[in-house]
């Protein structure tokens, strides 16, 4: 019988079969760093993209919190302008309110009475004067009353000397409605 010896056909088969696992080893290796390298630069890439998103987002509220703070400004303006606009319709509104309170206070005034002085205080005027009867100080009162540019009086003082009875009394102004008799 003849031997042959396998030994060396067998040595140079493992041989070759750790080579190629080595050579397997290292290209899954290689592999694996190109496949982890690769995601980590896709994962790098797209933070950039969305630190760039982000970076636009702020620029745009911070554009757009400018523009609020001067609508802000505007509407505060405007607030402003449209009560100094208010006050001067008011005044001119005004102006004849006035004008007529003193022709209402003639057109009020009873006969054996007159005023001393008349003052005038934010919506109410204190009126000062002498009367030769109680009666003529009511009826002041009752007419007073009964206008449409007056509230209802109210009577602070009434004092005789020399046989006239000197009086004082306050009385709140209005303004009649729109529309409305202003007689």
């Amino acid at each position: 019988m003849a031997r042959i010896n396998l030994r060396p056909w067998r040595e140079e088969r493992n041989a070759l079969h750790q080579k190629r696992f080595v050579s397997n080893l290292l290209g899954s290796a290689v592999l694996a760093g190109l496949v982890v390298f690769g995601i980590s630069y896709y994962y790098d890439m797209q933070m950039e993209r969305q630190q760039a998103r982000n970076d636009y987002l702020r620029a745009e509220n911070a554009r757009l919190d400018r523009q609020l703070a001067e609508i802000n400004e505007l509407n505060r303006m405007r607030a402003q302008l449209l009560e100094r606009l208010q006050a001067i319709e008011d005044l001119q509104g005004s102006r004849p309110v006035i004008v007529r309170n003193f022709d209402e206070l003639v057109r009020v005034l009873p006969d054996e009475l007159y005023y001393t002085a008349i003052s005038r205080s934010a919506d109410s005027l204190t009126i000062d004067g002498y009367a030769t009867q109680n009666r003529d100080v009511s009826a002041l009162m009752r007419n007073l009353n009964s206008s449409v540019w007056f509230g209802e009086p109210n009577l602070t003082r009434v004092s005789t000397s020399n046989n006239l009875r000197q009086f004082n009394l306050s009385v709140p102004m209005r303004r009649p409605a729109e529309g409305g008799s202003a007689q």
